[in-house]
């Protein structure tokens, strides 16, 4: 099976393989705060690109540390800290970055790019970019970085697998959530008959965290607030971790990507919100939906954005204001023909 037999129509493949082609460097660049596909993507397209005998330069915005759910992914010795990047590149390829503003301080090196590949699967893209591969009904960026991998003619490795499949795995919710199709599972055996084992990839991802962890997991869910008649009366559910909470407990921020996924377990809400104070004060809110309301186009009206069913934003206003904010832009439940958009 190629990923091209379900892949969005229009997409700019022959501009985007000619351009890396002919190109001898390669700039990459994933969203602040990589999450699985984000990294996973990136990776993986470094290490192909550098099968090709491209050079390549791989780099997110600061703060830049991997995180350490993350740090058994192949291709790290291929990352640069930000201000390694060409300060021009000739090309550059950003991968999960919905906005060019997503993309930190990485965003001054893509306006000043000769060439502007830019892959994506988030419906609330913004359209930057001179050559797009973005596809919102891509279950996941490594979605379009394999099919971009199988058009550039690179062999599948298990390390290039390895961060596909972490991007895959993450963004379906270890293959739970409706973006899960036939051809997401093909894509996923593909991936395991090249060498993956996906408990070793659930095991870094879901199944370990140190103890202060669990501290400040318990604590959040202690304070969560449960709003019955929110959301158009389908319910909501929130905490606030502060930075405080995890100093206390010596939890860097990147640990705190799980919290949601326990929240959004209470039957009594639709949605679920997580509100994090980062290392600079600022606040990132992430939004979780179940089916029933979009999230996504909540977080697009208050300067964020996502999917419908996962999305996110960036405030400096403390919780108590945000959720208010947040409840006025959740308009309850939606329509069938919102549902099956």
């Amino acid at each position: 099976m190629s990923g091209g037999e379900f892949l969005g129509r229009g997409l700019e493949w022959d501009r985007a393989l000619q351009l890396i082609e002919a190109a001898d460097e390669v700039c990459l660049a994933c969203h602040v705060a990589p999450d699985g596909d984000a990294l996973g993507s990136m990776l993986a397209l470094a290490q192909a690109l550098r099968d090709l005998g491209k050079r390549c330069f791989a780099s997110f915005g600061q703060p830049f540390a991997v995180p350490a759910s993350l740090r058994f992914l192949p291709g790290q010795d291929l990352l640069v800290e930000p201000g390694g990047m060409p300060a021009a590149p000739t090309l550059m390829i950003t991968l999960d970055a919905a906005a060019v503003d997503r993309l930190g301080p990485l965003a001054e090196n893509a306006a000043r790019a000769d060439e502007l590949i830019v892959v994506d699967h988030h419906a609330s893209n913004t359209g930057f970019g001179g050559v797009r591969l973005v596809d919102p009904d891509a279950a996941a960026t490594s979605v379009l970085v394999d099919e971009l991998i199988r058009r550039l003619g690179v062999r599948l490795t298990s390390d290039i697998a390895l961060g596909l499949y972490a991007g895959l795995a993450s963004d379906t919710g270890s293959f739970k959530y409706p973006c899960t199709t036939p051809e997401v599972h093909e894509l996923a055996a593909r991936l395991l008959d090249a060498g993956v084992r996906p408990d070793a990839v659930g095991h870094e991802l879901w199944d370990r965290a140190p103890f202060g962890y669990l501290q400040v997991l318990a604590g959040a869910l202690g304070r969560a607030r449960l709003e019955r008649d929110a959301a158009g009366g389908l319910g909501l559910v929130w905490t606030a971790i502060t930075r405080a909470d995890r100093d206390a407990q010596g939890v860097p921020y990147d640990q705190l990507e799980g919290v949601i996924d326990q929240l959004r377990r209470a039957d009594e809400a639709e949605v679920a919100v997580v509100l994090k104070e980062t290392d600079e004060g600022s606040w990132y809110v992430s939004t979780r939906s179940k089916g029933g309301v979009d999230v996504g186009r909540a977080c697009v009206e208050l300067g964020g954005g996502g999917h419908r069913l996962a999305a996110a934003f960036t405030t400096t206003a403390e919780p108590a204001e945000t959720i208010d904010r947040l409840r006025a832009a959740l308009r309850g439940p939606l329509n069938d023909a919102e549902i099956s958009a």
